[in-house]
């Protein structure tokens, strides 16, 4: 392995990407951070990078580059850290499409459900032929929070986050680059595991929806100590064996939402709801005061819409997830069903279960 440094560049300057460009300058990457809108880098570009606080990241992160160049961030970066909304996944390949080259590696971080499979779909309709390694977190490496123009805090870091590649026998190749900044990454078998490990599918829209009183109410309360009651914790229970039933017909083995906290951050109960309230990482994350943000925005058409499509096509019964689905849809005056994922979007409908499992591996179904 070669001692020079991998260069990276984190697209995306929400609460993650600030989190993650701040942490690999602090770390002495000196990362390049693209943003499509210029107001969010003024502030970075004015100090020359990102100040964390936290009990584990603390510290002034060097931003190397901050532009809304896409050619001038991604070309010759060796790894593209994609840190936005799933939404903005295929928005994303279409700008980096032309500047993508060989060997360079995309990771989304997360995939949400299927993000790798969208993202190389719409890179191949924008004519990119390079032979690109694209990969996809099973969930996003911060918990973490803007707090001022140039400022995020880190309130904790995940143990350990699968990834996966599309070619599943190129993980490997992909967690030797990026794992010289990141070791908490871990092989992910293939992405259509990373996918159903998605956590996000459970936590997020039932929170939100079982709580969108006090959410939007002015009266702060923190999102997952507070807003996990025991009749909650006992739905997201049942939603999350909605989700273990669907993999399990893809033939895969998914983690369960209990043992996924122990595995990310050590968290342990005897149920569910007991396990998030042992989890300090979730301490003193606050609410949203409005249902318009990505727990429903994004985690309801790009992790349940889904995951819903693929156990209709599976003849798989998913109760809880389609009732949040028509929720959602409801409260937020859209059909998610529409405009989310599906089977269909991501070119996986007409193949048989023995096809989507070789799409796992890397091979032609």
């Amino acid at each position: 392995m070669s001692d020079k440094k991998p260069v990276f560049c984190v697209i995306g300057a929400g609460n993650g990407g600030m989190a993650m460009a701040g942490h690999l300058g602090l770390m002495g990457f000196g990362a390049r951070l693209y943003n499509r809108s210029p107001e969010r880098l003024l502030p970075i570009q004015a100090r020359g990078g990102i100040e964390l606080e936290g009990e584990v990241v603390e510290g002034f992160g060097q931003v190397a580059l901050a532009t809304t160049d896409a050619k001038e961030a991604v070309a010759g970066a060796d790894v593209v850290m994609v840190v936005t909304p799933a939404s903005a996944h295929e928005d994303i390949a279409g700008v980096c499409a032309p500047h993508l080259r060989a060997g360079q590696i995309v990771v989304l971080n997360p995939g949400r459900t299927f993000g790798a499979l969208a993202f190389r779909k719409t890179l191949t309709e924008k004519g990119c032929a390079a032979d690109v390694l694209i990969a996809e977190t099973q969930t996003f490496l911060y918990a973490c929070r803007i707090t001022g123009p140039a400022q995020a805090r880190i309130f904790q870091v995940k143990n350990a986050v699968p990834l996966a590649t599309i070619r599943a026998f190129r993980i490997p190749e992909c967690l030797a680059v990026v794992r010289q900044a990141f070791p908490q990454f871990v092989p992910g078998d293939d992405v259509f595991k990373t996918s159903f490990g998605n956590i996000a599918v459970v936590f997020h829209p039932a929170i939100m929806l079982m709580n969108a009183g006090w959410v939007e109410d002015a009266a702060d309360f923190e999102f997952y100590h507070e807003g996990v009651t025991p009749a909650v914790g006992h739905v997201l229970e049942k939603l999350d064996a909605e989700r273990v039933a669907v993999a399990g017909a893809l033939g895969f083995q998914a983690t369960t939402a209990k043992e996924w906290l122990y595995y990310a951050y050590d968290a342990v109960g005897k149920n569910l709801r007991s396990a998030i309230r042992a989890n300090l990482g979730y301490r003193g994350i606050l609410a949203p005061h409005q249902m318009d943000m990505r727990y429903v925005t994004e985690d309801v058409p790009f992790s349940l819409v889904p995951m819903s499509s693929v156990a209709r096509k599976f003849d798989v019964k998913v109760p809880l997830m389609d009732t949040f689905i028509d929720l959602a849809s409801a409260v937020m005056d859209c059909d998610y069903r529409k405009e989310g994922r599906t089977v269909e979007k991501v070119g996986i409908a007409d193949l048989t279960l023995q096809q989507i499992r070789l799409l796992a591996i890397g091979e032609q179904p």
